[in-house]
């Protein structure tokens, strides 16, 4: 098993010196092997004692804060803790806290699962103030839970702390499937753009056709940055999309309205290709835009006005064009004459409006005034359960209608 080791970072200082560690995130944090006592792993001994004793301890002063489960956009949920230790403990020259913890659930409680951390302390003045922090995070299937957790220094000064959790979907959300098995632990996955793992479809009925167009901005439309949570969700969208079992082709339309451009574009394949959608995200430069559009009134209007006309459009006929993202508020708004040229659209238009906080702006916004020109159906996104429901009811509507079309074609042969 191989250690990963990160160096704390200082923030400036005024008058208390604050020292920020380098959050627990599951990018340096090893899952260990499972099994009653960790077997093939190489956990110390003495660190073991301490996790099977189950007796809270501090000669290493530190406060343990339990992060009760939360259900994410990508339908898991999200644990972990929040650590704080005085600086004034940790003065001194140089030192390395190594954190081990095992999360075991209630139902197999003979295969836990361990995590190891390793965090390098920069010297310390003796006179600091302050604290320093740590996080740590984990993924959980509905169920309970028991972590055993401690942390020790150079010195071999142990903090360990113990507690219960539990996972649960109200009465009323408990048909949402989640994407982890009930009872099942992960690391949390810091990676938002890997792979999606080969999906069956759905044999016995007509595979449907999806194009999709996403805004990826924040959701405050004047932010200078990207916010993890809204790439999340964002890209959770699209993933709930690509799980569905009826849906067998994908076309992809990513663009950000404060750039005005289009970032990446993929054709009719049989899978959505995160990677390359993550590589293309990474050119976004948030706050820019190009000459050319600066010098327009509405630029912005118009640069929407074009993107819907060319998808809806075209040549291509999809069984469904999903629009996704956050609001678009415009100081113009869309001309409906030049939608008219578009023509009938034959199949359903969908808007899946990310939105955290629908009732600041629960106004139409661009894209949901074109959506409604066309006759389509919106959906608000604001909760993990609002997705579930939205891409269920969606993809219903969506094979409901490609059956009528279908029925029609035959009644008038």
């Amino acid at each position: 098993m191989g250690w990963e080791a990160h160096t704390i970072r200082r923030r400036p200082t005024t008058e208390t010196l604050l020292l920020c560690f380098l959050t627990l995130a599951a990018a340096g944090q090893t899952v260990m092997n499972s099994g009653p006592s960790g077997a093939g792993t190489r956990i110390v001994a003495t660190d073991m004692a301490v996790l099977e004793a189950g007796d809270p301890r501090n000669d290493l002063p530190c406060t343990v804060t339990p992060v009760k489960p939360s259900l994410g956009f990508d339908l898991k949920f999200h644990s972990g803790y929040d650590v704080s230790v005085p600086l004034r403990d940790l003065a001194g020259s140089e030192n390395m806290l190594t954190m081990l913890f095992r999360v075991t659930a209630e139902n197999h409680k003979e295969d836990p699962l361990y995590f190891v951390q390793r965090v390098r302390v920069p010297a310390i003045d003796e006179d600091a103030r302050g604290d320093a922090y740590l996080s740590g995070a984990f993924d959980v299937g509905e169920g309970k839970y028991h972590v055993d957790w401690l942390m020790r220094d150079r010195s071999e000064r142990v903090c360990s702390s113990y507690w219960d959790t539990e996972a649960n979907l109200p009465p009323k959300e408990k048909q949402i499937a989640l994407s982890i098995m009930p009872g099942s632990i992960e690391r949390t996955d810091v990676e938002q753009f890997k792979e999606e793992p080969p999906i069956e479809r759905n044999s016995t009925e007509p595979p449907l056709n999806v194009k999709v167009l996403v805004n990826f901005a924040p959701q405050n439309a004047t932010s200078a940055a990207f916010r993890p949570a809204d790439t999340s969700a964002l890209v959770s969208i699209l993933r709930q999309i690509a799980r569905d079992p009826h849906i067998s082709k994908f076309s992809v339309v990513a663009f950000n309205m404060q750039e005005q451009r289009i970032i990446y574009r993929q054709e009719s394949a049989n899978r959505i290709d995160f990677p390359a959608l993550g590589e293309a995200l990474n050119t976004v430069n948030l706050g820019t835009v190009d000459l050319k559009r600066l010098s327009q009134k509405h630029g912005d209007t118009e640069f929407l006005e074009d993107l819907i006309k060319a998808e809806i459009g075209t040549a291509e006929h999809p069984d469904a064009l999903i629009f996704a993202g956050p609001k678009v508020m415009l100081e113009s708004n869309i001309n409906q004459d030049s939608l008219r040229e578009v023509g009938d659209v034959e199949y359903p238009v969908f808007y899946m409006n990310y939105n955290l906080n629908p009732q600041v702006t629960p106004w139409r916004d661009s894209i949901s005034r074109a959506v409604k020109f066309f006759r389509g159906t919106e959906f608000t996104i604001s909760r993990p359960k609002d997705l579930w429901f939205a891409v269920n009811e969606m993809v219903s509507r969506i094979v409901k209608s490609k059956h009528g079309r279908q029925v029609s074609a035959l009644s008038s042969h």
